[in-house]
Order: C-alpha cells, then sequence, then structure tokens
C-alpha cells in the first residue's frame, strides 16, 4: 500500500475504493434481475399469452432498448451528479416495472413495462456503476472494472435459479412481484452507502506512469467512440444467441426448461470468471487486446453449438462459451478510459455498453426471426458467427493503429 491510501483511506486503490466495490457489485447483482428474468419466463410468456417465438422475444428486445438508453442517459447524469439517485430510482422504477408486468393482460402490456420501467431500472446498475468504479482505481483498474461487471452475470447465476425454484411452485406473475419486493427493499439501503464523491485525482489529468487516458491511435474521439459503437454493437449480436434463446432451444430439442435455465446459470458463473481473468489480464496488457482475445475465444465458442446439440455437449459448450465471452463487455470501459477524457467516463461508457445492449436487444430478436424462418436454430449460430467477425475486423484495425502510434505524452 502507498503512503497516500495508507494515510488516506479515501484515495484511489483504497480501502474505502473496495468497499465500494463490493457495494457496487451487490447492487448490480440484484438489478441485473431485470435482464435475466424475462429469459427464463419466457416459454412461460409465450403459453400464457398464445404467441409465437418471435413474438415472445419482444419483450427481451424491449428491455435491452430500455436498458440501452438508461445506460447512455444515465452515464451523463452520473458525469454530473453522481450515482445515489439513479441507484436508488432504479430500484423504485424496477420495482414498479416487475409489478406492473405481472398484472399485464397481453405481450404489449409486458413489453412496455419491459422496456421503460425495468430495461430502465437495470440500466443505472450497470454502465452508469462501472463508470463510477473507474473513478475509484488507477493501478487496479481494469480489475475493479471487470468485478462490478460481474455483479451483471452473478445476477444470471444466482436469479435463473430462484425463478426456477418460483415457477415450480407459482405462476410466472406471482415470481415478478416477488423479484420487484426484493429489488425495493434490498436497493435503496445499499444505495446510500455510495454518496461519497469520488476523489479530485481521478478526474485529473494522467500521471506520468499512468497508462490509463494516455493511449493514442490518432483518431479523432468521436471516430473511435464510433468504431467502438459499432464493435459493442456486433460482439453483442453474436453473444446473445445462446444467452437469449438457449432455454427455447433446449425446449425444443426435448430437453425441457430446467436444462436451459441452468445452461444460463452455467454460462453466466463462467463468465464471472472470465471477466475476472480478463480485467487481471487488461491491467497486464492493455483493454483492446483483451477485448480481441475475448472476441476470437467466443467466435470458436459459437461454431461448437452448430455440431453439438446432445445435452451433455450443450452443457459443456455453454461453459466454454461462457468461459470466452464474459469479458468482453466490461474490456470497452477499460478502453474507453485508457483512450478518451476521464471528466466524459460516464456517458462515454455509457454509449458504449449502449451499443452492446442494442446488440443484444437486435440479436435476441433476429435468432427468433431466423428460427421462425427457418425452423432451425443453426442459421441463428452462422448469423451470429458473421456479426462476431465485425467485431474482430474493428479491434484489430484499433489495436494496429495504436501500436502505429506512441503513447500520448510522447504524441
Amino acid at each position: 500500500m502507498s503512503l497516500a491510501t495508507a494515510s488516506d483511506p479515501y484515495a484511489q486503490d483504497g480501502p474505502y475504493a473496495w468497499f465500494r466495490l463490493a457495494i457496487s457489485i451487490l447492487l448490480s447483482t440484484l438489478g441485473g434481475a431485470g435482464m435475466w428474468a424475462v429469459v427464463i419466463v419466457l416459454p412461460a410468456v409465450q403459453t400464457d399469452f398464445g404467441i409465437d417465438r418471435a413474438d415472445a422475444s419482444l419483450p427481451y428486445t424491449a428491455t435491452m432498448f430500455g436498458f440501452a438508453a438508461g445506460n447512455y442517459l444515465l452515464g451523463r447524469f452520473v458525469d454530473r451528479y453522481g450515482i445515489v439517485l439513479p441507484v436508488i430510482g432504479s430500484a423504485l422504477s424496477l420495482s414498479a416495472g416487475f409489478v406492473l408486468a405481472a398484472f399485464a393482460p397481453d405481450v404489449w402490456s409486458f413489453s412496455l413495462a419491459q422496456g421503460v420501467l425495468i430495461g430502465l431500472g437495470t440500466a443505472a446498475t450497470f454502465g452508469p456503476l462501472i463508470a463510477d468504479i473507474s473513478h475509484w482505481f488507477l493501478k487496479r483498474r481494469g480489475f475493479a472494472v471487470a468485478c462490478a461487471a460481474c455483479g451483471n452475470y452473478l445476477a444470471g447465476v444466482l436469479w435463473p435459479s430462484l425463478i426456477q425454484w418460483s415457477l415450480a411452485t407459482t405462476d410466472w406473475r406471482h415470481t415478478y412481484i416477488l423479484i420487484g419486493v426484493i429489488c425495493l427493499v434490498a436497493m435503496v439501503p445499499l444505495a446510500l452507502l455510495l454518496r461519497r464523491p469520488p476523489p479530485d485525482t481521478s478526474l485529473s489529468a494522467a500521471s506520468a506512469t499512468a497508462r490509463f487516458g494516455r493511449q493514442d491511435t490518432g483518431l479523432p474521439p468521436a471516430v473511435l467512440q464510433a468504431l467502438l459503437v459499432v464493435a459493442g454493437l456486433a460482439c453483442c449480436v453474436a453473444m446473445s444467441m445462446p444467452q437469449v434463446h438457449i432455454v427455447a432451444y433446449c425446449v425444443d430439442l426435448g430437453y425441457g426448461v430446467a436444462p436451459g435455465a441452468d445452461m444460463i446459470a452455467l454460462m453466466t458463473g463462467a463468465g464471472v470468471v472470465s471477466r475476472l481473468t480478463s480485467g487481471y489480464i487488461a491491467d497486464k496488457i492493455g483493454g483492446v487486446m483483451t477485448l480481441l482475445i475475448g472476441s476470437v475465444l467466443q467466435c470458436a465458442a459459437l461454431f461448437l453449438f452448430i455440431p453439438f446439440n446432445g445435452l451433455a455437449s450443450l452443457y459443456l459448450v455453454s461453459l466454454i462459451f461462457g468461459l470466452s465471452q464474459g469479458g468482453i463487455v466490461p474490456s470497452y470501459a477499460v478502453i474507453v478510459r485508457e483512450y478518451l477524457p476521464a471528466r466524459e467516463a460516464g456517458q462515454r461508457v455509457g454509449l458504449v455498453i449502449m451499443s452492446t445492449i442494442l446488440g443484444m436487444a437486435l440479436g435476441g430478436w433476429l435468432s427468433g426471426w431466423i428460427y421462425d424462418l427457418t425452423g432451425s436454430y443453426q442459421a441463428a449460430f452462422l448469423n451470429g458467427i458473421a456479426w462476431n467477425f465485425l467485431n474482430m475486423a474493428v479491434m484489430i484495425f484499433i489495436f494496429m493503429r495504436g501500436k502505429m502510434r506512441p503513447t500520448g505524452a510522447a504524441a
């Protein structure tokens, strides 16, 4: 521990920073219910409303659109006013959204509650929390960002098990009411623990020894931001195929809902390991190379879903997929902090995260549409692979531009 950290527990990388990270992970895990609940109840919602697979995917797509918009809009708010109010608003929005969705008479009302209330409510517990925690770390920023992003995947491990248990004892509507109550009761007190503003040094120019904020591609910030948006969209169209449709895929193959829910938990559990590992690697080799490695591995995992559809094989491939792709999304936040201004971290991280969520939304709907068109998920996997190649191409371009440029100080 440095002398500065020892004398000031609220300094970057200090004891309070790690305490704050733990609270952020808890909040992200609770708020992540908004992403995963709709995936687990998809078959039940389809049966209840008497709709086809593409229409049953619309609530998830609406959730992702609300989640995407919230990450950008709330990111701008966090840059100016801090994280506490957005997280309290998130708790209120999630609670109201789950309760209203539970009383929805049709898929359109259900989608509206998912998109406007649940999607926006979930947003505050992802991109804005990641941007906020990035201000509290310097030497371990990549690892801290990855830890904060793990809450989203821990939600994918814990919530499916709770929802699956609830569905076995009651219906999806009562399950939604239960989730709404949990979010409200648990999240508001935790949000109040984050009232302290970030240290002034976190928003100042990077030190001479710091890599973060000093990398240079020679591209204007707007161009680099646009490239990251394209990359984020592409990687998550690919990522969405297994994550959104694995439960429905297992039902179609005759394995039932339970194995599909277990596979989501397996993917996200492995994704936690992947995110932590990627965060550690990002502190060593940078965000761009870390993201590129993850993208290549995700593409390889998607190929494995095509020939292997036995129950044991799907469990194994789901594990490989989770280990491959978990570190991709938080790597974008590391890249933003490496290349773009610290004072704009909230909105810039939010914009890139928004693009990844839009990719999940587009990919979730597109896979359902391709399934309805072809009667098979094989073409949907191939579609995901094609988008993955686009992501890899963008990241290779950014990496090569960076290799040809000196650091910010030399430039």
